[in-house]
């Protein structure tokens, strides 16, 4: 059975409605400019990887092959912003080592999804 990154995709895209608005509502009076532009960097790349595996599941309906394209972006998407959100909420500096790996989990995924889409006729 297919993993459903419909739904998983969906579950994302409500997480990073919550997160932003969290961010836009609860923590604007408690954190600095630059950390508040870390908290909206970090929704924004969620939702890049809500956003994609939304779509590569409407993709996998239709379509055979492997499912590690979805989920490097869901390994990618909480690696990514969930070390970025760390570092806004004041996690120590070295959490920034995760972010690069989530972003590279994202391109994979993106990258993946490509490879996939190209070899359907």
């Amino acid at each position: 059975m297919k993993p459903n990154f419909v739904g998983i995709g969906a579950a994302c895209a409500a997480l990073g409605v919550a997160l932003g608005a969290f961010g836009a509502h609860a923590l604007k009076s408690r954190l600095d400019p630059a950390e508040l532009a870390l908290w909206e960097t970090a929704t924004r790349y969620f939702f890049y990887g809500a956003f994609g595996q939304l779509l590569f599941g409407l993709f996998q309906q239709r379509a055979s092959g492997s499912a590690l394209p979805g989920w490097l972006l869901l390994a990618g998407s909480l690696l990514f912003a969930g070390s970025i959100y760390g570092l806004a909420l004041g996690a120590p500096r070295l959490l920034g080592l995760v972010t690069p790996f989530g972003g590279l989990a994202l391109i994979a995924g993106f990258v993946g999804f490509a490879i996939l889409a190209y070899r359907q006729p």
